[in-house]
């Protein structure tokens, strides 16, 4: 229960899904963790449960699609905690699912601004604290979609695309500093944007047999499954992994 003992985590689109299990199991593994969200209510819940277990955590308010509100936070995060050595760029929205020549500016830019921005935002504005820190670890929630192509939702795939590439990108450029940068590439995980689009395709049940079915484990996965990944990239067994691409999708994208 000490992966990260003495590493301070921040992590955003932290009060549900994916953000909700990393922020659990890297407070249970010994980070304090400052989780960022715009979901208030689930976000303090959350809070107060992990501090009933006496669990070093704070929460912030942040739009991570605008930059003054990163920086005021991350600065507001240096003053709580001292330092950071962990970035979790897991915000994100699904977007639209039309074809493209459908979609409007608004809606593109919407998903971008959150998918691809934010990730821009939080890592620009942590990158001086990880390097005052002597190092760290990024880890960049891409999706399967950052792989492999899929005939819905245009502006989710273009983005995770672009955070594929980032993350290799920066793992170059801050290597020297002992920064690392992954990705992580979840296939289909039963969390609440999973529910929505599926919800949004008709009969929810039916899509998430379905769903399952498209993965050679004959399952979705579970948040858990993608906090682990994330423990694993945040902690010292991870020292020579930077640039990877940690893909956790139940063989879909084996084929």
């Amino acid at each position: 229960m000490n992966r990260l003992s003495n590493k301070v985590a921040v992590i955003t689109g932290a009060a549900v899904g994916l953000g909700r299990a990393t922020a659990i199991r890297m407070a249970e593994e010994g980070a304090s963790v400052a989780l960022l969200d715009v979901r208030d209510a689930e976000g303090l819940e959350l809070i107060e449960m992990l501090r009933e277990r006496n669990l070093p955590v704070a929460y912030w308010r942040c739009d991570v699609s605008s930059e003054r509100e990163v920086q005021a936070v991350i600065a507001e995060v240096i003053e709580h905690f001292g330092r950071i050595d962990i970035l979790v760029n897991n915000a994100g929205v699904a977007g639209v699912s039309k074809p493209t020549h459908e979609i409007t500016e608004a809606e593109w830019d919407r998903v971008q601004g959150i998918n691809v921005k934010g990730v821009f935002f939080c890592t620009k504005h942590v990158i001086p604290h990880l390097k005052r820190a002597g190092g760290g670890s990024i880890i960049n929630l891409s999706s399967i979609y950052g792989l492999v192509g899929g005939p819905d939702v245009p502006p989710y795939h273009a983005s995770k695309g672009a955070v594929r590439l980032m993350t290799k990108t920066d793992s170059l450029l801050y290597a020297a500093d002992r920064i690392r940068v992954n990705s992580i590439h979840p296939g289909f995980i039963w969390t609440p944007m999973v529910e929505g689009h599926l919800s949004a395709q008709g009969d929810l049940e039916e899509g998430r047999k379905a769903t399952a079915a498209l993965h050679p484990l004959g399952h979705m996965g579970e948040a858990d499954d993608i906090a682990w990944g994330a423990v694993y990239l945040a902690s010292d067994e991870a020292k020579f992994v930077t640039g990877s691409e940690l893909v956790i999708d139940g063989g879909y994208t084996a084929r």
